[in-house]
């Protein structure tokens, strides 16, 4: 008899890159093609449901076959919902959605008018399948995430495309990412704008114990629930990893970074070499020296522009949609998960091997031989403007730095 691939073969038929943890099983989604596939997979596998936020959606090939994917769940029965952030995604008409509205699909945009909440923007990046089943990480629906021709032919210029990760998740700890979303859909439709109420549900979200948790970042004077958890992890820590698109953090943070090298362990940064946004570049560049001195490892990544958001301390791995900024620890709205495995932070340091061997490594030299007056200059607007304004404003400041 004829075998017939379960749903789970269909959507990782190697099996091997699954890493089971708590009952739930998870893998990295590292290519582009491995994103898409696995990402139009989960939309037509839809039975009961789709909760989908992203912080852009964007009218080209991409974010056609995704509506088009959306709208068949729709047809079929599937009850559909689609939340974007409006600042993300403000060069896409309403009137693209159309379709999936006519088919009975809910749509709205997070924040879509001058509000309160108006700076505060929804940064998260998340697809849940009947509640059993999702895929967060750094990645936006637009081309450049997907690298739809640059993946079998060589001759394209890639450099303008993203480097990025997800995570794909599979069992019952998908199910209290639900619940957030639905209570951040509530806000949605009943408070959009309002953001005490806002404030209130990200500090009320609890994000629970064990190998799982949901951790939270969004408006607030105080760390965020991630910061707080990443912030104690580093203060014993004995191996620090960080792949990440913009890195600007405060000082405490980045005393915790400096101090693992400092003890003995072993700190290593993979971060943009090129981007869109020049500034993000120069406030990290801001930051290296200090870094340097403590024996911290730093490269700079080159045939992308990276986009990941990935952080692996001892056997903990942080994934998911929050830069390593202070606009992701206290402004923005974030969901970072927290994995606590051994075998699974293996993978996510094996991947972050990879990134660093398509890196420039920076030294002590190599920084101390840009550091002119003007470009230290530079680099400090830089590191006030990215923490202070959202990043599709910044990218029109990049001060002259060369991407």
């Amino acid at each position: 008899m004829e075998h017939v691939p379960t749903k789970e073969e269909v959507i990782a038929p190697d099996r091997r890159q699954w890493h089971p943890v708590d009952g739930n099983r998870i893998r990295l989604v590292a290519t582009p093609a491995e994103r898409l596939d696995a990402l139009t997979a989960m939309l037509d596998q839809a039975r009961y449901s789709l909760k989908i936020f992203f912080y852009m959606f964007e009218e080209d090939r991409v974010g056609q076959l995704i509506l088009d994917k959306l709208v068949e769940a729709c047809q079929r029965g599937v009850a559909v919902e689609l939340i974007l952030d409006s600042f993300g995604s403000n060069g896409t008409s309403r009137s693209f959605f159309g379709p999936l509205a006519e088919a009975g699909g809910r749509f709205a945009f997070f924040s879509p008018r001058f509000s309160t909440s108006y700076f505060v923007r929804n940064h998260q990046k998340m697809v849940i399948v009947d509640d059993n089943h999702a895929m967060i990480g750094g990645f936006n629906i637009a081309e450049q995430y997907f690298d739809m021709d640059a993946e079998n032919e060589k001759d394209i210029d890639r450099s303008d495309y993203w480097e990025d990760v997800g995570l794909e998740i599979a069992g019952t700890q998908v199910s209290a990412l639900a619940d957030y979303y639905s209570l951040l859909a509530r806000w949605v439709y009943r408070d959009n704008g309002n953001v005490r109420s806002l404030r209130k549900l990200v500090k009320e979200w609890r994000a629970g114990e064990g190998p799982f948790r949901w951790l939270l970042g969004g408006p607030s004077n105080r760390l965020s629930q991630w910061a707080h958890s990443i912030k104690n992890d580093l203060e014993n820590a004995r191996q620090c990893e960080l792949a990440a698109a913009y890195f600007s953090p405060g000082q405490g943070l980045l005393r915790r970074i400096a101090r693992v090298a400092k003890r003995g362990g072993t700190s290593r940064l993979v971060l943009p070499g090129r981007t869109d946004n020049g500034a993000t570049i120069g406030a990290s560049r801001l930051l290296y020296g200090y870094l340097l001195r403590r024996n911290t490892a730093i490269f700079e990544f080159q045939p992308k522009r990276l986009h990941a958001k990935m952080v692996v301390v001892d056997d903990a791995v942080y994934i998911g949609s929050a830069n390593f900024d202070l606009r992701s620890l206290f402004i923005n709205v974030e969901m970072m998960l927290r994995v606590e495995d051994a075998g699974f932070a293996a993978t996510a340091r094996a991947h972050i091997d990879q990134l660093s061997r398509q890196s420039d490594a920076i030294t002590l030299e190599k920084h101390r031989s840009r550091q002119s007056w003007l470009n230290r200059l530079r680099w400090t607007l830089s590191y006030f403007v990215v923490n202070t304004l959202d990043y599709t404003v910044t990218r029109r400041l990049n001060f002259g730095i060369k991407k």
